[in-house]
């Protein structure tokens, strides 16, 4: 009886062990070395969009700005205003990226660093101009 009880035990041990190869083996044959290839994180993408176009609307501003002695409409303020929008969004489209699974965080690293940083320049615009 005690034969019989160990030898199912082992039996189950074996079979458990194979079925665990089993997926193992199925795992390497769908993904390159048996691991997946990670897609970039979609919000993080955007957010990168979004930098580039923070960055862009602030370069032309202060080209506009420059070509002009200073003397801008209001038109130039509101893009001021878009592009500090833009940045926040940016920020926090970054940081919401980082909860996306099984996901490559580059994105979202480069994103939110880069909205962080035109978001200080924009805060530090926007306070130089208040005094």
């Amino acid at each position: 009886m005690l034969d019989y009880l160990r030898e199912s035990a082992d039996e189950r041990a074996i079979r458990r062990e194979h079925t665990k190869r089993e997926k193992e083996r199925r795992k390497r044959r769908i993904h390159k070395y048996g691991q997946m290839e990670l897609k970039y994180s979609r919000r993080g993408c955007v957010s990168c969009m979004l930098a580039v176009l923070s960055a862009f609307l602030l370069i032309s501003i202060f080209s506009v700005s420059y070509l002009r002695h200073g003397n801008v409409n209001i038109l130039i303020g509101i893009a001021g205003l878009l592009a500090l929008v833009l940045a926040v969004s940016g920020l926090r489209r970054g940081i919401e990226g980082f909860k996306e699974r099984n996901k490559n965080y580059i994105t979202c690293k480069v994103g939110t660093a880069c909205n962080g940083i035109l978001l200080l320049i924009y805060l530090a615009i926007f306070i130089r101009g208040l005094f």
